[in-house]
């Protein structure tokens, strides 16, 4: 025990008096492995933020969730585009007949999307996203309503004129009022507001919300717009302890059916799920994790020849002191570990000042709608590699270090 503190005492002396002797030479040393950290753990740091982002916003979709649509969101290689096109579109009467014979679902809800412009008095917010729905969609995709309500399945069975709005489109169109009760007008037809959604921010990317939105009954919505050119879909959530792939199978059936499809023909319909875009997603940040190795391996490789050519220097230097220590009897681990200490210190210097300058970097960079963090496995990960980097570089100046002669090293003069 006592030998291991006398150890690593004399290997920080040492290193400092390298960095003192070799002042130039060690900046440089530290400047390329700080930079091959900074390099390597601000791209993994980015992406691992970027990453959980991005699987939050799909997690909103639901692993338990199935979209019955026209188009995939992953296309098959053998089935042409134009094939697609005369796909039809999902169609109210098939929302009901899925609704009715699922013994899998927990709830089936009619989806489709447009944007135009809402106003109310002077005030007017273009190109809005308006979403028709059925009474189910707020059991699918529930969110916060902060101040009144959802409209009832009944109310979008009827088509009555109600909606629910996002929290900063209130605020434009109200001005910071509070609209629960009152109207918008929507293409020149008049929608009273029942609720109004908390407030929710952006995406990982930047897109819109709920916040935005307004949420108006799907029986309504059909009198204004003609569903077919607002990418209709229907969505199906599992219940609980039913597997995904087991409501697919039963979908895949019931619309087969419904649509008269017959045994040798292909589906023409997309049953979609989150999972899919999850792959996806799997190839492009594995691709960037690779990127971030290479950004940046070129920078510790320089500051490990650096870190190599300066050890081999600090063997010259203190030639003459190995050999006084290995002639009162230090061993040739002795030798060799201690400047192996020294290599590894250099090292882990760079890497807590690319560490370090990561940090600074993420707290400049966060803000409130994408939060960039420095995990722990990061650190880890910086720590590990600059740990590693000086112990390649530093291996063959302290062995060579180690196998010196001692008669010869204490007659040599530096």
């Amino acid at each position: 025990m006592v030998l291991l503190v006398r150890l690593i005492k004399e290997s920080f002396i040492f290193a400092y008096s390298s960095v003192i002797v070799n002042k130039l030479r060690t900046f440089l040393t530290l400047l390329g492995i700080t930079i091959g950290i900074f390099a390597i753990i601000s791209v993994f740091t980015i992406v691992d933020s970027l990453e959980a982002n991005v699987r939050q916003s799909i997690s909103t979709l639901g692993n338990d969730v199935i979209y019955i649509q026209k188009w995939p969101w992953g296309f098959e290689a053998e089935y042409p585009w134009w094939e697609y096109m005369k796909r039809p579109e999902p169609k109210i009467n098939e929302f009901k007949e899925v609704k009715h014979r699922s013994k899998l679902a927990d709830a089936v809800c009619f989806f489709a999307q447009t944007n135009k412009t809402v106003k109310q008095g002077n005030n007017y917010a273009e190109n809005t996203p308006i979403l028709l729905v059925s009474g189910e969609y707020y059991s699918i995709k529930p969110f916060e309503i902060e101040n009144g309500r959802f409209f009832t399945t009944s109310e979008s069975e009827f088509g009555k004129n109600s909606c629910v709005i996002g929290y900063e489109l209130a605020n434009k169109l109200f001005d910071n009022q509070n609209p629960l009760g009152k109207e918008v007008k929507l293409m020149g037809f008049r929608l009273q507001i029942v609720g109004i959604a908390k407030k929710a921010g952006k995406g990982p990317f930047g897109e819109g919300s709920i916040d935005e939105q307004i949420i108006i009954p799907m029986n309504f919505g059909r009198r204004i717009f003609d569903l077919n050119n607002i990418n209709p879909a229907i969505w199906v959530k599992a219940r609980n302890n039913i597997k995904a792939s087991d409501l697919q199978d039963e979908l895949k059936l019931i619309m087969r059916s419904v649509r008269r499809i017959k045994p040798l023909e292909k589906d023409n319909f997309a049953l979609n799920q989150s999972s899919v875009i999850t792959k996806v997603f799997d190839g492009f940040f594995a691709a960037l994790n690779f990127a971030g190795w290479i950004i940046g391996g070129f920078s510790i490789l320089v500051g490990g020849f650096g870190i190599a050519n300066i050890m081999y220097v600090s063997v010259k230097e203190r030639t003459n002191i190995i050999g006084i220590q290995k002639a009162v009897g230090a061993k040739n681990y002795i030798i060799l570990v201690q400047f192996l200490f020294e290599s590894v210190i250099l090292s882990l210097a760079g890497g807590a000042l690319g560490l370090l300058l990561v940090f600074v970097g993420t707290l400049i960079a966060s803000n409130n709608d994408f939060t960039i963090s420095l995990t722990m496995s990061n650190i880890s990960l910086g720590l590990i590699v600059s740990g590693a980097i000086g112990i390649i570089s530093g291996f063959a100046p302290a062995w060579s270090a180690s196998r010196l002669n001692p008669v010869e090293a204490i007659n040599t003069h530096f």
